[in-house]
């Protein structure tokens, strides 16, 4: 394509953006995707724009219940504060998230996995006016994948040995691949590379533990992590609280 080419395409999108009477008019789109939370926020962190699917799982009635109000004050304390500390972040440094594994808990309880991404919006000067992001949840694998057969044998040894230190050159190994290679299948066909894998197997297993009455320092172990202050450095980056008031917030369903 030629430069002209380029600058002609350019302008016809300038023209179709200054032409649009809502530049909002993806919140539509996003209301039909069940799998995929969208939102814009303003410069305050608070919700200016949300699809249904977020709505639903703040368990809210309307979008009128969420718009104007920050993260905080519409998820339960521990994972409000960090998902806005999150926002703030994104907000005081315009440096994007991307492919952030996170695990939420939903209205009944439910654990869900999804990863998330943000970015700064921003205003005519370059300045940071906002932020828009969608967490999407985590696809079911592609079995029809030619090489599924091979790197799901890689995922089932990281279920059956998420206690034990996992490397990738042994995760390539069986699957018959390179390095190179199992990351890049393991992407295509679970949607996670192969440490994305290791972590949300841990911590499925470490959320299930929680609802139960061993110590966190055994559940730690028990899950393959050195000692308590690393999983819970894990949990935390992951999940967005800490293993004790994950477990909190699980007796007070």
């Amino acid at each position: 394509m030629t430069q002209s080419s380029i600058n002609a395409i350019q302008a016809d999108r300038n023209l179709l953006a200054a032409s649009l009477a809502n530049g909002f008019f993806a919140e539509a789109l996003f209301d039909a995707l069940p799998d995929v939370v969208f939102f814009v926020k303003g410069k305050r962190a608070e919700y200016l724009v949300a699809n249904q699917t977020l709505v639903a799982r703040c368990g809210l009635a309307d979008k009128d219940a969420l718009l104007g109000r920050t993260a905080s004050e519409i998820f339960p304390p521990s994972f409000g504060a960090s998902f806005l500390q999150q926002d703030l972040q994104v907000l005081g440094t315009g440096i994007d998230i991307h492919d952030q594994l996170e695990l939420h808990l939903y209205p009944n309880r439910a654990p869900g996995w999804c990863l998330t991404h943000k970015i700064a919006l921003r205003d005519r000067d370059g300045g940071v006016a906002g932020i828009a992001g969608i967490s999407r949840d985590l696809a079911m694998p592609d079995k029809n994948h030619p090489v599924y057969r091979r790197v799901a044998a890689a995922a089932r040894f990281i279920h059956d040995h998420y206690d034990q230190q996992i490397h990738i050159s042994e995760l390539a190994q069986i699957a018959d691949l390179s390095v190179s290679q199992i990351e890049r299948y393991f992407q295509k066909i679970f949607s996670l590379n192969p440490r994305q894998m290791i972590i949300k197997t841990r911590l499925d297993a470490a959320s299930a533990m929680l609802a139960g009455e061993r110590s966190i320092t055994e559940i730690a172990a028990a899950c393959g992590y050195h000692d308590h202050s690393a999983f819970t450095r894990q949990f935390k980056a992951t999940v967005g609280i800490t293993p004790r008031a994950y477990r909190q917030l699980l007796q007070t369903g």
